[in-house]
């Protein structure tokens, strides 16, 4: 199945979406510092994103579905650090 451009920009957009977290998870991993960020920011987020998920299974639109779940996984892990930090 050959992606449209559509499917493409949706990608590219998803893709910086997805990896905008992992400066801040970097920086959380190596100080294990965290105070400053905003655990319910992340909580809305995470459920944004589980929203995007299943909206994504509804359309069966495979870009949104992968970057979104991808998303989610980095920002769980992110809210993961938050709790044990």
């Amino acid at each position: 199945m050959a992606l449209g451009w559509t499917d493409i920009l949706g990608l590219i957009a998803g893709i910086c979406t997805t990896v905008a977290v992992i400066p801040q998870i970097w920086k959380a991993w190596k100080t294990k510092k965290v105070k400053d960020v905003s655990p319910g920011m992340f909580i809305v987020l995470l459920v944004g994103l589980a929203l995007w998920v299943v909206y994504g299974v509804t359309k069966k639109d495979m870009p949104i579905i992968a970057t979104n779940g991808l998303a989610l996984c980095l920002n769980g892990f992110m809210l993961f650090l938050m709790v044990r930090y």
